[in-house]
């Protein structure tokens, strides 16, 4: 009985992971250009054959940069709640967490360069 509720609980939360990012990926615009840079990528990665280290690489890059815009929705929409009007404060938290996802991409393109860029010519 004990285990069935905690397997049920477990469940249940993937359920609401799954839900969150459903509702972001609806809602954000540039969750929808990630999720298809990845769809591309995973795509080029079929393609041209590469690595496994490549596809570790590649993988490992394309979940951070999802995750990080993930981070930075939540982060936005928390500080929509927590006042709707300007703050010095809130821009700064907001500004920040955005930089986090656009060096994430930065270093994902780097990367995506570095991997497929002689493959491509």
């Amino acid at each position: 009985m004990l285990k069935m509720n905690y397997f049920k609980k477990r469940i249940l939360a993937f359920g609401h992971a799954f839900s969150g990012f459903l509702a972001a990926f609806k809602a954000e615009a540039h969750l929808k250009i990630h999720v298809l840079a990845t769809i591309l990528v995973i795509a080029c990665g079929v393609y041209f054959k590469i690595s496994k280290l490549e596809w570790l690489i590649v993988i490992i890059c394309c979940g951070l940069v999802i995750a990080a815009e993930l981070f930075n929705t939540a982060i936005e929409n928390l500080c929509n709640v927590i006042s709707s009007q300007h703050h010095p404060t809130i821009k700064f938290i907001k500004d920040v967490s955005a930089a986090a996802v656009l060096i994430l991409c930065v270093m994902s393109v780097i990367i995506a360069v570095l991997i497929f860029g002689q493959k491509i010519v």
